[in-house]
């Protein structure tokens, strides 16, 4: 595909341009007087940042248009163009390429709502309710396990976008043992958890983690860290969200006032959950949805005085 503002650059500086095979645009050539157009150009902007270009009749030839333009002799301003051109242009193919990695779980995933005679589902099953997921967790969210493979002993929770892909997975051993305990694909993050089950409609609650949002339950989102991703920034607001929960544990509070002051910013009304020494998972179902229901709407007044108990801290 074309790169169009890459395009009107160059006609700025060379003249209409005249498409031909491919992505190549041929231009009158500023090295001959021929009076056809004979200095073609790729306008497809590789991965590399490159654009070939060739004067058939000179043979003056490269593969950017940095030099191109050098040997133009063009003004300073022109290079700066070309610059946010290029690098725009390398962002939005490196996002593309990324979104086009099918992402799987692990060939060694098993379903936990299918029985399995083994000690390490019995294991994982224990794991699991000592946690309070319920059977009805377990279906609702998929969650299996893995016995063997880079993932053997460990939990695996899929997330699924609206249309039932799967965009990420996150997995936590369930022994106690010297290792590390969470191991997540090397993907990038920028995704919805679990927007497969949100209801954009009503209140939704953001959490840390997967356990935190399955402890929740009702419309919790996980962040899988404690940073808002773009893509469900743009999400909340695109959907004119009205309310929103923060619930975020207490080391990330930094975190949190900046999340709800960017929505409050926003118009939303924001309720801000104290977590102390337990986070959602830790609290449970019912402690975590009373604790919801007990807070009220922030005030900027309220967000003031946090920030400033941070500073005494």
């Amino acid at each position: 595909m074309k790169n169009l503002k890459l395009l009107q650059l160059l006609e700025s500086v060379l003249g209409k341009g005249k498409p031909t095979s491919g992505n190549n645009v041929a231009f009158f050539s500023p090295f001959t007087s021929h009076y056809k157009p004979k200095l073609e150009i790729n306008i497809d902007t590789s991965a590399d940042g490159d654009n070939p270009w060739h004067c058939w009749i000179s043979d003056k030839k490269g593969r950017s248009i940095v030099s191109l333009f050098k040997q133009l002799n063009q003004p300073k301003e022109r290079f700066e163009q070309l610059a946010r051109i290029i690098q725009t242009t390398r962002y939005r193919s490196e996002k593309q390429e990324t979104q086009d990695t099918v992402l799987q779980l692990p060939e060694e995933y098993h379903p936990l709502w299918i029985y399995k005679k083994s000690f390490e589902y019995n294991a994982a099953m224990h794991y699991l309710k000592r946690r309070g997921v319920t059977v009805f967790d377990i279906i609702k969210y998929r969650i299996g396990y893995a016995e063997s493979g880079q993932y053997s002993g460990r939990i695996i929770i899929p997330s699924y976008d609206s249309d039932g892909h799967l965009n990420y997975f996150v997995s936590r051993i369930y022994r106690d043992r010297e290792t590390m305990k969470h191991k997540n694909p090397s993907v990038s993050k920028d995704i919805i958890g679990f927007e497969m089950l949100i209801n954009w409609r009503e209140p939704i609650v953001l959490c840390e983690g997967s356990f935190d949002a399955i402890a929740v339950k009702r419309n919790a989102i996980p962040l899988f860290g404690k940073q808002i991703q773009p893509e469900l920034q743009k999400k909340i607001i695109e959907e004119h969200v009205q309310d929103i929960y923060i619930c975020l544990d207490a080391d990330a509070l930094k975190n949190a006032l900046d999340i709800a002051e960017r929505f409050m910013n926003e118009g939303l009304n924001v309720y801000f959950i104290e977590l102390q020494d337990k986070d959602a998972s830790e609290l449970g179902f019912e402690a975590i949805t009373k604790r919801i229901s007990e807070t009220m709407q922030m005030s900027f007044e309220d967000l003031m005085t946090m920030r400033m108990g941070m500073l005494w801290k």
